[in-house]
């Protein structure tokens, strides 16, 4: 949110962009939080019991935003690991597949609560550079651990579930639909970088 100028415009799908203010932020995590006027009909619910290596989640997000659909993405997956990049506890490594535009997102377990929110992807050249293989399906979300910190030391109540029903993937994403929230903003303009001798 650091790198907005101007407003910063959240929407649900199908409804009119809403002005966000910007009220906290955790660079170090790359969580936001953002307040909007008005109520919301639901609210997403943070699993209380651990996700475990191998249980299924649904990446929920918009990428490429104005390039592809206008509607938010649905992509499925397992979590592959409970840490991230030099074994950073922080994050989950997950199969389900990302792009830009999902970071934010929320990442849910097969019960539909949050276990998750989509932070990066592995950067495939990046990576096949340095070892001559390109990577596939290694992408990282913050855990709730992290989340539920910030939201504390935020001072905003959250509720916990500890449902233990499995939906299916078309239910998961219909009740996304009343809690994921498009957010927009324009970007700051790059600095030109001079060339030094």
């Amino acid at each position: 949110m650091h790198g907005c100028v101007g407003d910063i415009l959240g929407n649900l799908s199908g409804e009119a962009p809403a002005k966000l203010r910007l009220v906290s932020s955790d660079e170090t995590n790359d969580l936001a939080l953002l307040q909007v006027t008005g109520s919301f009909k639901d609210v997403a619910k943070i699993r209380d019991k651990a996700i475990q290596s191998g249980d299924s989640v649904v990446a929920i997000g918009y990428p490429f935003h104005g390039l592809l659909t206008s509607d938010f993405t649905v992509t499925t997956g397992i979590v592959s690991s409970l840490s991230g990049i030099l074994n950073d506890t922080r994050f989950l490594q997950i199969s389900a597949a990302v792009q830009p535009g999902n970071s934010g997102g929320p990442l849910l377990a097969a019960s539909g609560d949050v276990v998750g929110v989509v932070a990066a992807k592995l950067n495939a050249i990046k990576f096949a550079r340095a070892t001559g293989n390109i990577p596939e399906n290694i992408n990282f979300a913050i855990k709730t651990g992290a989340l539920r910190d910030f939201l504390d030391n935020s001072v905003v109540p959250y509720q916990i579930s500890d449902a233990k029903t499995e939906l299916k993937t078309t239910e998961i994403a219909r009740n996304a639909r009343a809690f994921t929230f498009l957010i927009s903003c324009k970007a700051k303009a790059k600095e030109k970088e001079t060339a030094k001798n």
